[in-house]
Order: C-alpha cells, then structure tokens, then sequence
C-alpha cells in the first residue's frame, strides 16, 4: 500500500526538494494557497482533511529572519499558531505530523554541538516563533516528529549558496562571516530524510521512541567562510574564475536579526531512532553547485 504525505508550502526549498525526490510508492500533495494559508488558521484543518492524507508534513513556515524583527506577530501566526493547527488536523485525522524546525531555537552560546534536550533560548522573533511552532505540536498530538535542522540550501530558491555563485559573476574577492558555526545542509538530503521518518512513524505507530525532538542536519561542522570556500573551489574546478575569500566578523556584517553563533546540531538520536544519516556536507555542496552551474550554463 502506498503512503500519502501532505505537504504544506510550495515553493520553499524542502517542499520542492521532497516533490523532486518522492520515491515509489509515495505520493506527495502540496498543499498551497488560497486552499491552504497558513495565515488565516480557518483553512488548515479543511485543506488536510480533503487531502486524505497518512502523514502530514509542515514544511511552509514564515522564513524570513530578518523581516520577522519588524513583523513579529505574522511570524508567530505562521510559525506558531497555524503549527499547532496542522498538528490538531492530524490528531483529528488519527495520523502522525512531521514539523520542521530550526538551530534558531537555541542562542548558539553552547561550546559543542546541540543536543535536542538542551535548553532553548530563541534570540531572535524568527526563533521564537519556529519554537512556539514546536510547543504548540507537542501540546497538540504526542504522535509527531519535529525535525530541526540548519543552514540550507538547494538548487531552489534563495539560499547561501545561490547567492554566493551569483556575487561570484562580478567580484574577485567576497567578505563571508568566520565566526558562526554550523553544518550545511541540502534540502534534497532533508527531503529524503523526511521520507524515511515518514515512513518509520506510519509503520510502527506504537512506538513513542520515533517520536519527540529529533536534530537532523549534514555530518562536518564550517563557519560560513568556509561553505564559502567549497562553492568558489568547485566552481573553479568546472571552469570558473578564481575568487578569494575574506574573513569577516559577524560585527562586520550586522543585520536586523541576531544569529546564533554556534548552530552545531548532534544528530545521533536521528541516526539511533530512524536509522537515518545525512550525507557529509561537502560531498552534497559539490553536487548542488554543478547543478546551478549547469542549470546556468
């Protein structure tokens, strides 16, 4: 029998990367507007019904850090509220809700890789409300599986790596931030790890330990120079100018929305529970930069 996985979202990075990457046996239905506005909450609960749906996945979220700074309450309704309605839509249902989450929940203060029972402390409205977003599925319906993860980027969208390729036309040299840690992560990594979490809770509905909190991002750690790095060197391997990178400050670059400075995930529970592993970051990086470079070319 198949399984059928409502999505919420459109055109955000993992929801493309899951409709690019559905394997058989699996159907995929995007849920978008106007059926679906994760702004006005009336519209959740009905557009996941009609969906019919065995797993709902909520992977639409208000994305815009920066911009939650000036709009804190829309960011809460989306990513907080309307959370909590796609998780009481599938308690209703009786079917289990996968949520996407972020680093962002923590203040990045720690001296090693978050664990998913460390203390949160949102230092941003765009964190607090993807932790609201958590809360309120857990109070919700036990029978979840939130997911945070960190630092992505596609061959879709708007994402780090688009926009390092893109200054990479024009410049010779770019300042990129050194002093904030992380594990880059591609969307179709994700969009397959999603799947594969799918479809343990569906399968073995009994049992609580694939449910909760789980942290899933790409094995290796980089501060943002050096992802910066990786894309300039492979985009000179197939043919492209040399561009150097300066190393710069967070100060150096300030923006309306504090980042954490450590955003490390550890990832063993993901990989103890679900049996699921993320390829290493660099081999993917690779990957996704041949793919715009061709995709331009």
């Amino acid at each position: 029998m198949g399984l059928r996985i409502a999505v919420t979202g459109w055109t955000g990075q993992v929801v493309r990367a899951m409709l690019e990457r559905v394997p058989a046996g699996v159907e995929v239905i995007a849920l978008r507007r106007p059926e679906l506005d994760l702004a006005d909450h009336r519209t959740i609960a009905p557009a996941l019904r009609s969906a019919r749906p065995d797993v709902i996945v909520n992977a639409a979220a208000y994305t815009a850090v920066d911009q939650a700074e000036s709009e804190p309450e829309l960011a809460m309704r989306i990513n907080g509220g309307a959370a909590g309605e796609a998780a009481r839509a599938a308690a209703a249902l009786g079917i289990p809700v996968i949520q996407l989450s972020t680093d962002y929940v923590f203040d990045g203060t720690l001296d090693r890789p978050y664990r998913e029972d460390d203390v949160t402390g949102p230092i941003s409205a765009y964190g607090a409300s993807k932790l609201a977003g958590e809360q309120a599925v857990a109070a919700a319906t036990a029978n979840h599986a939130v997911l945070r993860t960190a630092w992505i980027y596609s061959p879709f969208g708007k994402n780090f790596v688009k926009t390092m390729l893109r200054l990479a036309e024009t410049r010779d040299e770019v300042g990129v931030v050194a002093d904030q840690q992380g594990c880059p992560t591609s969307a179709l990594d994700i969009a397959d790890a999603i799947f594969a979490v799918a479809r343990n809770l569906v399968a073995r509905p009994q049992d609580d330990t694939l449910r909760g909190v789980f942290h899933m991002s790409a094995p290796g750690e980089a501060v943002w120079a050096d992802v910066a790095e990786a894309i300039f060197a492979e985009r000179e391997r197939l043919g492209g100018k040399p561009v150097a990178v300066k190393r710069i400050a967070t100060a150096d670059y300030p923006t309306p929305a504090r980042r954490p400075t450590n955003s490390r995930l550890n990832c063993s529970k993901l990989a103890a529970r679900h049996g699921v592993v993320l390829p290493a970051w660099r081999a993917s990086l690779a990957t996704c930069v041949e793919r715009l470079l061709k995709d331009q070319g």
